[in-house]
C-alpha cells in the first residue's frame, strides 16, 4: 500500500514538473481543454435540450437511488408531467413569475384532469445548482423536499430550463396514480 501511494505521488510531482517546465503555449492548450469539458451552464451558456434530457434523466436516478434505500418504489417518468415541470421552469427562468411554487394549484388540476385515476401531487423546485446530483442533495437537505421525495407517488416529471445568464431553473413533479 505505501509503495502505491508512494508510486502515485512520484507520478503526481512528474506531471507537475511537466507542467511547470511546459511553454505558455502549452498551458493555454491544456486551460482550454479543460474549460471546453466542464458542463455549458457553468460559462452561462444555455443547456441544449439533449444536456437537459439528460441530467434530467440523472436526477430521476438519484431520486430513484435515493427512495430504494428507503425502501420505497422506484418513480416512473411520464412525458405528460415532464411537458408541465418544463412549461414551470421555463416561466421562472424567463422571469415571468418567481422562482417558487405560483400556479401549483393550477398545474395539479390540470395535470389531475389529462392524467385520470391521480390523487396526490407535489412539487420540488430549485435554482442555481450545476448538476443533477447537486439538486438532488440540495432537495434531500431540505426537509419539505426531502418529504416530497419520500412521499407516496409513483410517477413523476422532471424539467431544466436555462436563464439568459445560464442558470438553470429545476421543477420535479410527483403524482399518484392509482
Amino acid at each position: 500500500m505505501k509503495g502505491t501511494i508512494c508510486a502515485l505521488l512520484g507520478q503526481t510531482m512528474d506531471m507537475l514538473n511537466i507542467i511547470c517546465r511546459s511553454s505558455v503555449k502549452h498551458l493555454i492548450v491544456i486551460a482550454l481543454i479543460l474549460l471546453g469539458s466542464m458542463p455549458a451552464n457553468v460559462w452561462g451558456q444555455e443547456l441544449t435540450r439533449k444536456e437537459s434530457i439528460h441530467m434530467e434523466d440523472d436526477i430521476l436516478h438519484y431520486i430513484n437511488k435515493y427512495r430504494a434505500k428507503k425502501g420505497l418504489d422506484a418513480l416512473e417518468m411520464n412525458n405528460t408531467i415532464t411537458d408541465a415541470a418544463m412549461v414551470h421552469s421555463k416561466r421562472m427562468a424567463r422571469k415571468a413569475i418567481p422562482m417558487g411554487h405560483d400556479g401549483f394549484d393550477e398545474r395539479m388540476h390540470k395535470l389531475m384532469s389529462e392524467i385520470k385515476g391521480v390523487n396526490a401531487a407535489a412539487e420540488n423546485v430549485a435554482f442555481g445548482a450545476t448538476s443533477a446530483r447537486e439538486v438532488v442533495d440540495l432537495w434531500i437537505h431540505s426537509p419539505g423536499h426531502r418529504k416530497n421525495i419520500e412521499g407516496n407517488y409513483n410517477i413523476t416529471g422532471i424539467a431544466i430550463a436555462s436563464a439568459a445568464d445560464g442558470s438553470l431553473y429545476f421543477t420535479q413533479i410527483f403524482l399518484h396514480k392509482r
